[in-house]
């Protein structure tokens, strides 16, 4: 076992939400558990008893129940809680009952500046953009869209569309219009959402022709809808400010249980980014046992560093899910220097603070000491997710940020809005290592013959439904492209693409991406996405790209290119492809190295050897990561053989 640096004292574990659902499935089903383990077992197994549980603890406001929680087990095909009717932000504008004064959201924007907001004014501004959302003829089922920051303005827009029954989906404003248009082309929006510009590092960014280009792509939108920043409103728009004004009560539509609620998207190494549809219960109790987990209140006061094209975006409403007040950072932590979001931590006296892990290291590679510049009394706890906080990471934050914080890094995916693998806040927190496994979530480490491993890195695979799975993917119509996504690997078994290792007590660390998605501080893509980007240029007549995040290291991400008959591959060039993918992509895509190569290596049906190269590039025999006999050019292999060596040795 790895080195404890925390232990909970016994006051505060048991004054937990964790302790406190414990004694709840005592006194409701006369069930004790000998411990956390024990538990968990329970949670998969019964997994009836389990979700009932979680519904009737967290009192999950419904119109009408369910008939029964699970009418079908199959994965894929698992269905919940059928008969049921709720509506998602009828369970989160709920807390405005009686706390209409009570701060429910606060947005620290570089570029609209600090904003407050009661759970009265949220409840009622959301209802106003529900009434005009509903007058431009958005009706349940229908998909409203934005490309708009981490403000209080995407949360509103998006709370207002699951109001009514529509489906919503974001975009970050700094993805290129290829990236936005690959995702939102697919799901037909009604209503476009968007901020014309924004400031970032200091500077301003002016996105109205990027804007232009999106919604001259969108011929499905009936209204644009703007926030001007930049300059006037373009013609036919509806400006953002002018739908809060109504005064209307909030009277939200009752929907089944699986109505869709967002669309949210992680590509795959081929074709066009995965749309996948989430649904209104799913959520609801998925970010609810969660919350357990994180060990969240009305008390709280939470924020999580996230972009809006994160699934942490998304995922932070499961603390305004518990009354707590969520408190929104719009900037860059660099700016003007590392202490950035420390500084926001202490002046909202922040009690939760979560970022990605890369954040964290760079807070240490920097050489800062938050505990000594800021005051971080009132931090409880930490989290970290989007790839594997080092244990360096962890002694960082005990030695120079807080010895009594409780950290707790999660993983978990877009792919379920939530996470498999995460933290207790009775238990111990050990170094580079997470706490424990989600309850309800059956995650195991799988060889590939679909053996469970104890202690040894697998497969990270979960082999039974969590209500928070995806319904399906948009335009899916007969499920292939779903099965072939996570169930092709081990029948009738979720495998989600990440290496994983758990040891016998349940606790876990993450090695990193198994298969060929590129993730980078976070934030996942598809190779496909790139590709586009630099096979669109005239110099370029082919291309690989892989991710060599692995046991720890951070993202290291090469990109071989074939240049065209007679270019010339120098520095020029490069900067042409870096321009390509932050243009067409982001920039934070931008590949570590590119590499010219004279063939990229394909199977005889035409495909790139994308995780063979990986997995050689991480240290696998070049003997076995491939079979040269199915490849359609086998000696373009030995070029990656001698760079694997290369790298190797420096």
């Amino acid at each position: 076992m790895n080195r404890v640096l925390w232990t909970p004292t016994a006051e505060r574990a048991e004054a937990s939400t964790m302790a406190a659902f414990e004694r709840f499935v005592r006194d409701t089903r006369g069930l004790t558990f000998s411990d956390y383990n024990e538990m968990w077992e329970w949670s998969v197994t019964d997994l009836d008893a389990f979700w009932a549980s979680i519904w009737d603890f967290f009192n999950v406001r419904a119109s009408v129940s369910y008939d029964k929680i699970l009418g079908s087990r199959s994965m894929p095909g698992a269905q919940w809680c059928p008969g049921a009717m709720l509506n998602y932000a009828e369970n989160i504008l709920r807390h405005a009952e009686g706390r209409e004064d009570h701060p429910a959201l606060v947005s620290m924007s570089e570029t609209l500046g600090r904003k407050e907001l009661s759970w009265g004014e949220l409840r009622s501004q959301v209802a106003s953009v529900a009434h005009n959302l509903k007058a431009m003829g958005v009706t349940q089922g229908d998909r409203v869209v934005a490309v708009l920051p981490n403000t209080e303005i995407a949360l509103i827009a998006f709370l207002a569309t699951a109001s009514i029954g529509a489906a919503w989906s974001l975009c970050a404003p700094d993805m290129g219009h290829v990236a936005i248009l690959d995702r939102f082309k697919q799901i037909a929006p009604k209503v476009f959402i968007s901020q014309d510009g924004y400031t970032h590092l200091g500077k301003t960014v002016d996105r109205r022709e990027v804007l232009a280009e999106i919604t001259a792509g969108l011929p499905s939108v009936v209204q644009f809808v703007t926030l001007p920043v930049m300059g006037n409103l373009p013609e036919g728009h509806a400006e953002w400010d002018s739908l809060l004004h109504e005064d209307v009560s909030f009277t939200p539509t009752q929907v089944p249980f699986d109505q869709p609620l967002w669309i949210v998207y992680s590509s795959g190494t081929t074709g066009n980014p995965k749309p996948i549809v989430h649904g209104h219960g799913g959520v609801v109790l998925e970010a609810a046992k969660q919350s357990l987990h994180h060990d969240i209140t009305r008390d709280d006061r939470f924020c999580w560093l996230t972009s809006s094209g994160w699934i942490m975006w998304n995922a932070q409403w499961m603390a305004l899910g518990q009354g707590a007040t969520v408190c929104l950072f719009d900037g860059a932590p660099n700016h003007p220097d590392m202490l950035a979001l420390w500084r926001f931590a202490a002046e909202e006296k922040l009690t939760y603070l979560g970022a990605g892990a890369a954040f964290f290291a760079g807070c240490l590679k920097a050489g800062i000491t938050p505990r000594d510049a800021v005051d971080l009394s009132h931090l409880r706890s930490l989290g970290s997710t989007g790839s594997p906080l080092s244990a360096d990471a962890y002694d960082w934050i005990y030695r120079d940020v807080k010895a009594d914080v409780w950290l707790a890094p999660i993983s978990g995916g877009t792919d379920l809005a939530g996470a498999f693998v995460l933290g207790h806040p009775g238990m111990p927190v050990r170094a580079g290592e997470m706490q424990c496994r989600a309850l309800g979530n059956a995650v195991r480490a799988y060889d590939p013959f679909g053996q469970e491993l104890i202690g040894e890195v697998g497969e990270l695979v979960c082999t039974e439904p969590l209500p928070s799975m995806p319904l399906y993917f948009w335009g899916d119509d007969d499920g292939t492209r779903l099965f072939e996504s996570y169930y092709d690997t081990y029948p009738g078994i979720w495998r989600h693409g990440d290496w994983i290792s758990i040891d016998a007590t349940g606790a876990s660390v993450i090695y990193g991406r198994s298969d060929a998605t590129i993730n980078r501080k976070g934030l996942r893509l598809g190779s496909a996405e790139i590709y586009q980007a630099v096979e669109g240029l005239d110099e370029i007549l082919d291309s690989l790209v892989v991710d060599l995040e692995f046991l720890g290291r951070e993202s290291f991400m090469p990109l071989f290119v074939v240049p065209a008959s007679g270019i010339c591959f120098d520095e020029t060039l490069k900067q042409k492809i870096n321009d390509a993918i932050r243009k067409g992509v982001s920039a934070r895509f931008i590949p570590n190295e590119i590499v010219e190569v004279v063939q990229i290596p394909r199977t005889l049906s035409g495909k790139k050897l994308e995780v063979p190269v990986k997995k050689l590039l991480l240290g696998g025999d070049p003997a076995t990561v491939v079979n040269r006999d199915s490849m359609a050019n086998p000696d373009s292999f030995d070029f990656f053989i001698a760079y694997a060596d290369a790298r190797a040795t420096t």
